[in-house]
């Protein structure tokens, strides 16, 4: 018998050291900064950390060559799903999987960039979520 666990929000799990970029920059600094650091994305703040947007490797790519010249604010994608830090990630794996989005900002009331949550820490938070779950059933002989 598996007990029942609270709830894992989004504060318990996002990424909140988080590489940015402002709109005014040019994408081949955005490419850089993802190269040199590994990610995939690099969230668009504003000078007050307000999400304006996101830019994606991906993005990048198929804008081509031309697109090194051009500010970052003429490529990153505007309409973006957020949500807030005490949204259940049960909820954003959810959005994640209808979606096909890989990466949700997580922003607070005025919309100022806090953390991200993306399918590898949801992923780490559900293995954690499990080894601590199979260490109880095998320490509790009535859960066997």
């Amino acid at each position: 018998m598996v007990e029942v666990v609270d709830t894992i929000v989004a504060k318990d799990v996002m990424i909140r050291n988080i590489y940015t970029i402002r709109p005014e920059n040019r994408v081949a600094l955005a490419r850089l900064r993802m190269l040199r650091h590994g990610v995939g994305a690099l969230p668009v703040i504003d000078r007050e950390r307000t999400l304006v947007g996101i830019i994606t490797l991906r993005d990048i790519d198929l804008a081509g060559q031309e697109a090194s010249a051009l500010l970052v604010e003429d490529l990153m994608t505007t309409n973006l799903l957020t949500e807030s830090e005490d949204t259940a990630i049960q909820a954003i794996a959810a959005t994640m999987l209808q979606t096909g989005i890989q990466r949700i900002p997580i922003v607070d009331a005025d919309r100022r960039l806090i953390g991200l949550v993306t399918q590898t820490t949801i992923i780490r938070a559900a293995t954690k979520w499990w080894n601590q779950t199979h260490e109880r059933e095998s320490a509790d002989p009535e859960m066997q």
